[in-house]
């Protein structure tokens, strides 16, 4: 299966579809936790990556930035010395209205006839200012966190910023 870019689907077109009931086979998202490290602790330090353009995001991106984060703050602190949280669900369904190509394929393509498209994937709507993860931290793993933010900011289709704030214990 060749999969588009995800340029295809990172601007915000039309109403958001999300009604999977009523459609066959949306694929399941690729990120399946949104709770990583230890939940029962409380930090006081949190590092958050936030978008400052509103965007689309595919469930692949949030994986792989989730994958970025979590892989290089486990290496570096310990999984019991950080609680990682990716905020946006991936709940609108991306279709697209696939057409054939080479010999004889105006006769098997319907061009533009009904082209409602079938559902390929998942994405996450976020507006500008919008908070996509945050780990949470001691003081002394601040700039760790923040190299891990930086890791997970590359997957991301739009422009982050990264925001350091003390948590009220």
């Amino acid at each position: 299966m060749v999969r588009k870019p995800g340029r295809m689907y990172r601007e915000i077109r039309g109403k958001s579809y999300t009604r999977k009931e009523y459609m066959g086979g949306v694929p399941q998202p690729k990120i399946v936790h949104f709770d990583y490290g230890n939940l029962q602790k409380s930090y006081p330090f949190s590092v958050t990556l936030a978008v400052k353009e509103s965007c689309q995001i595919r469930h692949s991106a949030l994986e792989a930035a989730r994958i970025a984060a979590n892989k290089y703050a486990s290496g570096k602190i310990g999984e019991n010395n950080y609680h990682l949280k990716i905020r946006p669900y991936p709940h609108i369904v991306l279709r697209e209205n696939k057409q054939a190509t080479g010999a004889g394929a105006d006769r098997v393509s319907q061009g533009m006839r009904r082209a409602f498209g079938k559902a390929v994937g998942t994405a996450a709507r976020v507006k500008i200012g919008q908070k996509i993860m945050t780990l949470n931290i001691e003081k002394e793993h601040v700039q760790i966190a923040k190299e891990a933010m930086q890791r997970a900011k590359m997957k991301i289709p739009s422009p982050c910023s990264i925001l350091i704030e003390e948590r009220k214990t």
